[in-house]
This record gives C-alpha cells, sequence and structure tokens, in this order.
C-alpha cells in the first residue's frame, strides 16, 4: 500500500510540473548546500509548487497531508519505497512534514546519512519559532506567503495605468492565493473552503480542540476585526466566552497558521509592547470577502491589511519588524518599521483625503510621530494622491509624501528603507 501511495503521488508531482507556474521573487535559501531547507508559509500559499520549480536536480517526494503516510510506523520502509520509485535519490522533498510525528528525528538522521533534504510545513511554532531545537546543526528558512501584488503584475513598467488600477482592484478584494489565478476558480468558495480546512486541519484536529465552536467564533470574529486593536478580555466579552486565557491560547494557536499575524505597539520597553493591546491582521485579503463580510465600507480596513500584509513578507527579507504608533493623546500611525534600533519608515493608510479633518488628522500623527521617533521618513499611503508636501503642525515639520498604494506594492522591496 504505501508503494501505491508514493507512486499516486508522484503522478500527482509529474502533473504538478505541467501546470501554469507564475514565478515567485524569492529562491530557495542553500539550494545548492547539504544544510536542511525549509519552506515555511500558510496552507495553500504555493510552497510546493515552488519548490518542485526551484529543484532542478532528480529528487524523491512524499506528502504528509496524506493520512496514509502519517500513519506510518516504519520509516526506514517510507525511505526504502521513496529511494525504489525514484531511483535512489539523493535530494528528498517532504511535503508538509508537520503533520508527521517525530519529523525531527527522522530528518535529522536522513541528514547524516548524507541526503539533502528540502521541507515544506504550514505550521509556523513546528517549522519556525522552534526549528533550531528541531534541528541539529545549522537550516536555511525560506517563506513563501500568497501572492504578492508585484509577483501577479509582472512587466508593469509597460502595462497602462488604467490595467494595472484594475488588477489592483481585484487584488484588493480577491487576494493572491495562487490556485484561484492559475486555475480561475471562484475566489470566495475557494477561500471559504480553504479557511475553514486551515482551522479543522490546523488547529482543531492537531490540538484535539473539543470546544471547536468557541475556535470558530475566535477565528471569525479575527477576521471581522483586522486592522483593530483588540484584548483577549474584548474578545471574550463580546463572544460570551467566560475565560481570556481561553482566548489568549486559541489566539497563539491560529496564529501558528499563519493566516492570522498581530502587529505590536511601538515601545523602547519590551514589557510595555507585550502589555499592549496589538492590532491584528490577515494575511490575505481575499478571505475577507470569502467569509461574506461587507466589504462596500471597509475599504480603509482592506487598504491597510494590504498594506500590514506586504509588510509582513517584506520582513524576513529586509530584517525589518513592523508596529504601530500611538502617544498618550491616542493619536495613532499605522505602522512604523523598525531596522536594527531605528525606526526607518512611518507608514500611515488612508484610503480617501478628501475629508479636510480626516487629513488633518494622519497627517498631524505622523509628524508628531516623526518627531518623537526621529524619523523623517514620512509616508502616506492613498487610494490616488500622489505629491510631496512640507508640512507643520504647532511647530513640527516634516516633509511628507503621498503615494497610491498600488505604486508602493509594486516598488522593488530593496527600496523601503
Amino acid at each position: 500500500m504505501l508503494r501505491d501511495v508514493i507512486l499516486k503521488q508522484k503522478s500527482e508531482l509529474e502533473a504538478k510540473r505541467k501546470n501554469t507556474y507564475i514565478p515567485r521573487d524569492a529562491k530557495i535559501k542553500g539550494l545548492d548546500s547539504d544544510i536542511v531547507k525549509v519552506i515555511t508559509g500558510p496552507r495553500r500559499a504555493g510552497k510546493s509548487s515552488f519548490a518542485i520549480n526551484s529543484i532542478k536536480e532528480k529528487f524523491g517526494y512524499a506528502n504528509f497531508d496524506d493520512e496514509h503516510l502519517t500513519e506510518i510506523q516504519d520509516y526506514d520502509e517510507l525511505v526504502a519505497t521513496i529511494d525504489s520509485v525514484y531511483d535512489n535519490p539523493k535530494t528528498i522533498f517532504f511535503d508538509e512534514i508537520q503533520n508527521l510525528p517525530k519529523w525531527e528525528l527522522f530528518v535529522n538522521r536522513l541528514q547524516r546519512h548524507e541526503k539533502n533534504i528540502i521541507l515544506t510545513g504550514s505550521n509556523a511554532n513546528l517549522l519556525s519559532n522552534e526549528l533550531s531545537t528541531h534541528l541539529t546543526g545549522r537550516y536555511f528558512e525560506t517563506r513563501i506567503y500568497p501572492f504578492s501584488f508585484k509577483e501577479i503584475t509582472p512587466n508593469a513598467e509597460n502595462l497602462p495605468a488604467s490595467e494595472i488600477k484594475k488588477k489592483f482592484d481585484e487584488f484588493l478584494m480577491q487576494g493572491g492565493y495562487p490556485e484561484p489565478y492559475v486555475k480561475k476558480l471562484d475566489v470566495s468558495e475557494y477561500l471559504k473552503t480553504l479557511f475553514e480546512a486551515t482551522v479543522y486541519k490546523d488547529v482543531i484536529k492537531r490540538y484535539r480542540i473539543r470546544k471547536t465552536s468557541e475556535l470558530e467564533a475566535i477565528a471569525d470574529f479575527l477576521l471581522a476585526n483586522i486592522a483593530s486593536q483588540t484584548s483577549f478580555n474584548q474578545i471574550a466579552k463580546s463572544l460570551g466566552l467566560k475565560s481570556a486565557e481561553t482566548v489568549k491560547k486559541y489566539c497563539r494557536i491560529l496564529e501558528e497558521t499563519m493566516v492570522f499575524f498581530t502587529v505590536k505597539r511601538f515601545s523602547y520597553k519590551l514589557k510595555e509592547q507585550e502589555a499592549e493591546t496589538k492590532k491584528t491582521y490577515c494575511i490575505d485579503n481575499g478571505f475577507f470577502k470569502a467569509k461574506a463580510f461587507s466589504t462596500s465600507q471597509n475599504f480603509g480596513k482592506l487598504y491597510e491589511n494590504l498594506v500590514a500584509s506586504e509588510l509582513k513578507k517584506r520582513e524576513t527579507e529586509q530584517n525589518a519588524r513592523t508596529y504601530y504608533w500611538k502617544n498618550q493623546q491616542q493619536e495613532e500611525v499605522d505602522f512604523a518599521v523598525k531596522k536594527g534600533d531605528k525606526i526607518t519608515q512611518l507608514i500611515q493608510v488612508c484610503y480617501s483625503l478628501e475629508n479636510k479633518k480626516t487629513q488633518e488628522r494622519e497627517t498631524r500623527a505622523l509628524l508628531k510621530a516623526g518627531k518623537e521617533l526621529d524619523c523623517p521618513n514620512l509616508l502616506l499611503l492613498t487610494a490616488n494622491v500622489e505629491k510631496t508636501e512640507e508640512k507643520e503642525w504647532f511647530g513640527t515639520k516634516g516633509t511628507i509624501k503621498y503615494q497610491p498604494v498600488w505604486k508602493w506594492l509594486l516598488e522593488s522591496e530593496s527600496k523601503t528603507p
């Protein structure tokens, strides 16, 4: 039976090679070395296709998102079967390795036997935060997220602005998950099913959650309140749950799926960062529409979530961290980008600046944050305004760059300070 499973997966692998592939703005780190390579990212973000199209040499393959493989007892038999089916490959690609019990011992042993191992995983806790514990020696990690706007808009410099804006409007609402783009699937139905599968397979099933309705309610709450400051107590109260500790536990587990992530309030004191309320975002805007939440009145949140997810994607490559800023007067800047020990850019996101009071509020907060954090790089991302303006607020002066979100998304990552 094991051989049948591996043969079937080989057939599926060969079919994947023939599918349309949209190149990613990433490369597998350390691909030519004998150190373990790990590709992490949310479920269905395109990790497998990325790996398959990046590995140029002959390799063996096993996908552990298959109950037949997660139940195997004899790992040596698995390796022997892969060697037989793939003619003794030196490189082996294990997909969704987190589903295999004691996978780290298995992988370490194969590496000691001079196998070149490439892994993918959809769980941040198993395959990111604790990698150094799981894997003996060094490893290379590559993060793959749903498509960025830049990845699905190749050769944008040759396209008219009207066409780019049309693509952006679709991306804003539908997000960047690969399969709907490649296979022309119904995006909302696909992402609704994916969201439910992620919650069930990566959370409820793995952690044997008994109160499934509570966890599902928390997941829906987070999605409905993207770009909002929330505390565990507030979530518990809103949902009528008794324990804020349970909410905290479930939120942490949901973050491990890499679908949700949080942005902390910036402070030079670590304890204050941890104590303050956080803002929750979703890695892809498409989930918002797929779960049937109203989008017509939430363009501001959609814009902010899109910028947050892009900054999240850039963090690893740029060795940066993203925060939000808020002062005692409750004035706020959406994002503060920190590199090393310095804030290098402040970003405000505002869908429309037609209301004069709104514009004054957004620019005032940028100027105050710029002065407090000694950061002159002030950016205000909007739907369509593009200019540079000298602003002053009660003696606080600064130069603010206004830019449409779609143009910012198409910029080379290296241009972000």
